[in-house]
């Protein structure tokens, strides 16, 4: 896939290639990933850094929801970094973003940790983070979901 519609893959969902979360600074078009194209468009991206034995999702999009896209590719993923010998997962995702939390739990991740006005600290390098969600959430805090790789 062209690196230059990766770029507008993120560019769309993400405002530019740049996620700030509270275990870095991440170029999410340097990152390794997987991705499922559709009549060769971008439907779904997932991007993850591998630390070995864990491994965390940075950023997990699909062009249109409920149509099993980020499971097939969560799914994917978590079969391969196994192989690879990860023993767990992890991603962090913010307090309004209530799909995400809905979507992780579901498939057996469980939320270990809270960063307090995280986002607002995540603010000072990448300002366009929005204050508000779409449904009109304060955005402050960052959780932690953990899965642990059976």
């Amino acid at each position: 896939m062209p690196l230059k519609q990766r770029q507008q893959f993120f560019q769309n969902h993400w405002g530019n290639t740049k996620m700030v979360i509270s275990s870095g600074t991440y170029n999410l078009d340097a990152l390794p990933g997987f991705v499922l194209l559709k009549d060769n468009k971008i439907v779904a991206l997932i991007t993850y850094v591998n630390q070995r034995f864990e491994v965390e999702i940075i950023s997990l999009d699909s062009v249109i929801e409920n149509q099993g896209y980020g499971t097939q590719l969560i799914n994917y993923l978590e079969r391969y970094v196994k192989n690879q010998g990860a023993k767990i997962i992890t991603l962090v995702t913010t307090n309004d973003n209530l799909t995400a939390l809905k979507f992780y739990q579901k498939r057996g991740y469980r939320i270990v940790a809270i960063f307090p006005d995280a986002v607002d600290r995540a603010r000072q390098t990448k300002p366009e983070i929005p204050l508000k969600s779409d449904a009109g959430i304060p955005i402050h805090d960052e959780l932690k979901l953990v899965k642990t790789l059976i």
